[in-house]
């Protein structure tokens, strides 16, 4: 049964992320200039392979790591060590939820790019929204492959960085 609640709680989760940050996409690019819409585009593009990397860090840190750490009481061990803890629940919300809705997101503005682009230039729409898309998914797809050595090699920073902001978010 908890299994199935889980997919309930990612399946709203996914729900309001989408809706939310699909909505303040289309607040900001809404009669938005083709600069401003690239700028947003490679900002969702970014957060996508930044999640990306924090979701295959989760999966390869070592959880001993943060024991010792935390026996020394540095403050985000015990953050790092409930990550790890929890590391398939932690890397299904960083890879599949906030992946996807940041590739489909990037997918939404490319469109709007590709059609603001057309508006202004005599380049034909189909030509610009192959190319757009093809940009997308270059740097979408190069930023995550170039980025998972990195977020392998450095799990434990990566890991560590994250458990700090946690910690700093959740001080009482």
């Amino acid at each position: 049964m908890k299994k199935n609640n889980w997919i309930y709680k990612v399946f709203l989760l996914t729900f309001l992320l989408s809706i939310v940050f699909s909505g303040v996409a289309n607040i900001i690019t809404y009669n938005a200039n083709p600069v401003v819409i690239g700028i947003l585009l490679l900002i969702v593009i970014s957060l996508g392979i930044t999640f990306d990397m924090i979701g295959t860090s989760v999966l390869t840190s070592k959880e001993s790591t943060f024991h010792a750490m935390n026996s020394r009481k540095i403050k985000g061990a015990k953050e790092a060590i409930r990550l790890l803890k929890n590391n398939a629940q932690v890397s299904n919300l960083c890879l599949d939820v906030f992946g996807d809705v940041f590739g489909i997101l990037s997918g939404s503005l490319g469109a709007v790019l590709a059609i603001s682009i057309a508006n202004i230039t005599n380049i034909a729409m189909p030509v610009i929204s192959v190319l757009v898309g093809a940009f997308i998914s270059g740097v979408t797809v190069g930023g995550k492959a170039g980025f998972k050595n990195v977020a392998i090699k450095n799990s434990d920073y990566i890991v560590f960085t994250v458990a700090k902001i946690r910690h700093f978010f959740t001080l009482k």
